[in-house]
C-alpha cells in the first residue's frame, strides 16, 4: 500500500506553487498519495493548472487558515484551522503516514508537541539536516533550529535520537550493513575536551557516559571532511552552521558557473564536462535531501525551507514517505530507555 503524506501547502514563501509542483512530481516518481492541505478555492485553481492533476493521487484536505513567516508561535492557537494543525491531526489520527511544512519552524514544532506529542524520554525535539562530506556519505547534524536555548541533557538526548536516526538511514544512503556504530561528535571550538562553552562542556562529560561511538568535540571545518556521521549542536549554533554551509555552497556554485563562462575555451571544457557539472551541482544541492526530520514527535514530519522549490518538496515527501514505515519514533523510544539503563549499569548515571 502507498505511503499517505499530508503536506501543509500553504507553508513556503510562494505557496502554493511549489508545493502543489512537488505533490506532483512526488505522485508521479514514487507513488505516494498526497494529502494538500489548505484553502480549497486557492489550492484547486492552481491544482487545475497542471493536466497531469487529475490522474494523479493528490487529494486536497481544506483548512481556512494558514500560519505566515510572520506570526508568532501564538498563532497556532488564534488560528485552530490552520493547514500545520490540520495535516498534523491527519497524521495522529493515521489517516498519513507522515507531514511535511515548509513554513514557520517555530510553530511547526510547537504544532507537532502539541497534536503529536513528544515521544517518552524525550524533552525537546530535535530537527536533524542531512548533508554530503568530502568521501560521498552523508553525515547528519542536529539540532539546526528547533531548540535555540538548550541544557546539556538536551544535546545529551540529541545525540542518542541522531544515533538511531543515523542507523536506520544506513540502507537508505547505500550503507552497509554491519559496519560500526555511526561516529558521533559535540561541535566546539576545539577538540580538546576542555574547550568550549559551559554547555559544551557539561554536554561533554554526559556524551562520553553514553554508551554510543563518541568521538569527542568536533570543530567547524570537520562537518564536511567524513570524520564524523553525526554531529550535536544547539540549535542557535546548528542553524547558524547549516545557513553558512548552505550560503557557501551557493557561492561554490555561481563563481564556478562564471568561471566557465569567462572564455571560449572554458566553454567547450564545461560542455564536454557537463554530466560531470551536473552531479557536481546536485551533490552540493540543499534540496535533494528532502528537509529536516524533526526528532522526538510521535510521527514523521519532515520541515524544510520557507524557500523551497518544487524540487526541494518533492524529495521532502519523499524523506517523509521512507521514513514513515523505519519505525524511527518507537526506535527512539527503545533507543533511550536501553542506553539510558545500559549507562545506569556500567557508570552509575541515573536516567533523566
Amino acid at each position: 500500500m502507498p505511503s499517505v503524506i499530508a503536506l501543509d501547502a500553504m507553508g513556503s514563501d510562494r505557496a502554493p506553487k511549489p508545493e502543489i509542483e512537488g505533490a506532483l512530481h512526488a505522485a508521479l516518481q514514487y507513488g505516494v498519495r498526497v494529502l494538500l492541505v489548505g484553502p480549497e478555492n486557492l489550492l484547486r485553481a492552481e491544482l487545475n493548472r497542471h493536466s497531469s492533476a487529475a490522474r494523479l493521487p493528490i487529494e486536497i484536505v481544506h483548512a481556512s487558515e494558514y500560519i505566515t513567516m510572520e506570526d508568532k508561535v501564538e498563532a497556532i492557537r488564534a488560528k485552530r484551522d490552520n493547514s500545520m494543525r490540520v495535516g498534523l491531526r491527519l497524521v495522529r489520527e493515521g489517516r498519513a503516514n507522515g507531514f511535511v511544512t515548509a513554513g514557520n519552524t517555530g510553530a511547526a514544532m510547537a504544532t507537532a508537541k502539541i497534536v503529536l506529542g513528544a515521544v517518552p524520554g524525550v524533552d525537546r525535539p530535535a530537527l536533524a539536516a542531512v548533508f554530503p562530506t568530502a568521501p560521498g556519505n552523508p553525515a547528519m547534524l542536529l539540532d539546526v533550529g528547533a531548540n535555540v536555548d538548550c541544557t546539556p541533557e538536551n544535546l545529551e538526548q540529541f545525540a542518542i535520537m541522531g544515533d538511531i536516526y543515523f542507523r536506520a538511514m544506513f540502507s537508505m544512503f547505500g550503507k552497509k550493513s554491519g559496519t560500526p556504530g555511526p561516529r558521533v561528535g559535540l561541535l566546539s571550538i576545539g577538540e580538546e575536551e576542555g574547550k568550549g562553552n559551559d554547555l559544551t562542556r557539561e554536554a561533554f562529560r554526559l556524551l562520553k557516559q553514553l554508551p554510543l561511538n563518541f568521538v569527542g568535540n568536533v570543530e567547524g571545518r570537520d562537518l564536511y571532511n567524513g570524520q564524523v556521521d553525526v554531529i550535536v549542536a544547539d540549535g542557535f549554533v546548528g542553524n547558524v552552521a547549516l545557513k553558512i554551509s548552505e550560503g557557501v555552497a551557493n557561492l561554490v556554485r555561481t563563481a564556478l558557473k562564471e568561471s566557465l563562462k569567462a572564455t571560449i575555451t572554458r566553454q567547450v571544457g564545461a560542455l564536454l564536462s557537463r554530466s560531470a557539472f551536473t552531479d557536481f551541482k546536485k551533490r552540493l544541492d540543499h534540496t535533494e535531501y528532502g528537509g529536516a526530520p524533526l526528532l522526538g514527535v510521535k510521527g514523521v514530519c519532515i520541515i524544510t525551507h520557507g524557500s523551497s522549490n518544487g524540487n526541494a518538496m518533492k524529495n521532502a515527501v519523499r524523506v517523509a514517505a521512507e521514513l514513515s514505515g523505519r519505525g524511527i519514533n518507537d526506535s527512539i523510544e527503545r533507543g533511550l530507555a536501553v542506553l539510558h539503563r545500559a549507562a545506569v549499569e556500567t557508570v552509575g548515571v541515573q536516567p533523566r
